[in-house]
């Protein structure tokens, strides 16, 4: 049949403009951030490899923000492609009714819904967690470049550095460190000892091996837990650097937890019951926000297919037409924004997150009924 011809032409072209407006807008945002994942290596010493994979996995959670923008802009343009083509005017010349269009665009709509659902609740979670685990797994490979002049350097927690000069050799000059985890290993301390420090005229990065710190004509004073403080005198020395990781954040955040930890956190009225991840109780209204945001943001891509539908109703008025045209654009995509705004006020009680559903449940039988009234008023006058 001619219709079935035109639905398959028009979902090779709503599929078409989706993965290009989609791409689009994730490689700019992901470019941004990449840029931005650049500390990673300048100011936290992780190696180029840890950087890049953080960076390209981090695209998951870009899709997933962007497919509903996307989709709402596929459908406005493939809709105005077939209108400017008369398209759709052989469709309708040929007898067939518009409400069957909309179902069609309802249809393309669910599918573009479970596909949301399947990133948002499952695949942006487990992959954001995996990055996140690549930090946490990953030692500092670049220790040089966490090291600034004049300044004191603390991005391994536990560990402060302070260098007063350091020259494009790299060669350092009046060295100060604290260390207060025990950190630092190169030579025997004693059990007891809490904390250490030292001073050294100069310092410098074994070039043949990057994991060592050598220093020169220096002290190193070692405080045991009886606050006694032993010092040793040194003319050359290596301090392994090897293992050290940096204070970025190794915690999972709510977006990199599983929904079914969230879930169980959520439903989980007993203080005294410990879930992995599970957030403290200050921080529940992010969790529940988040699980508005994975399971009820979906729910409105419906209502953007049923609102581009409105462009399918004939007027006469081409002036009015054209304004037309971009009202519905704007109230899609204006239906978004609240979307997205409202889904971080939905985290704050149980009723907020109730009419956060009810939105879309309750707009979907409203404009499908507003739709239907008007395309059968327009068979009637035919």
């Amino acid at each position: 049949m001619l219709s079935n011809k035109i639905y398959k032409h028009f979902f090779r072209e709503l599929s078409k403009y989706f993965c290009i407006v989609l791409f689009t807008f994730t490689i700019i945002v992901w470019t941004v951030q990449a840029v931005n994942f650049l500390d990673l290596i300048v100011d936290d010493g992780h190696a180029v490899s840890v950087y890049l994979n953080y960076s390209i996995l981090n695209v998951s959670k870009i899709v997933t923000k962007f497919i509903p923008l996307s989709f709402l802009l596929a459908l406005f343009l493939t809709i105005l492609k077939f209108e400017e083509e008369s398209e759709f005017m052989i469709l309708w010349t040929s007898g067939l009714n518009k409400m069957k269009v909309v179902h069609f665009f309802f249809k393309v709509a669910i599918l573009v819904t479970f596909i949301q659902l399947l990133f948002a609740s499952v695949i942006n979670p487990t992959v954001l967690n995996y990055s996140r685990t690549l930090i946490k797994s990953s030692n500092l490979d670049f220790i040089s470049s966490i090291i600034k002049t004049n300044q004191f350097n603390d991005a391994v927690e536990g560990l402060t550095i302070y260098v007063q000069e350091k020259d494009k050799n790299g060669l350092m000059k009046n060295i100060f460190i604290r260390d207060d985890n025990q950190i630092l290993k190169g030579f025997e301390n004693s059990n007891d000892s809490s904390n250490m420090t030292i001073f050294a005229e100069s310092g410098k990065i074994d070039k043949e091996n990057i994991n060592y710190l050598s220093l020169e004509n220096g002290v190193i004073q070692t405080e045991n837990k009886d606050k006694e403080i032993q010092s040793i005198n040194f003319k050359k020395t290596k301090l392994l650097l090897q293992g050290m990781r940096t204070k970025t954040i190794q915690q999972p955040k709510i977006q990199e937890t599983s929904s079914v930890i969230l879930i169980k956190c959520m439903l989980n009225t007993n203080s005294e019951i410990f879930l992995l991840n599970c957030p403290k109780t200050k921080s529940k209204i992010d969790a529940l926000s988040e699980i508005n945001r994975r399971f009820g943001m979906p729910l409105y891509i419906p209502s953007i297919a049923l609102l581009c539908s409105f462009l399918l109703i004939s007027r006469k008025d081409s002036k009015r037409r054209g304004i037309y045209k971009y009202f519905y654009f704007i109230l899609a995509f204006t239906s978004l924004i609240l979307a997205e705004i409202l889904v971080r006020y939905s985290g704050k009680s149980y009723t907020y997150a109730y009419l956060y559903y009810l939105i879309p449940i309750i707009s979907l039988p409203a404009l499908y009924l507003i739709l239907f009234k008007k395309f059968y008023y327009e068979n009637l006058q035919k």
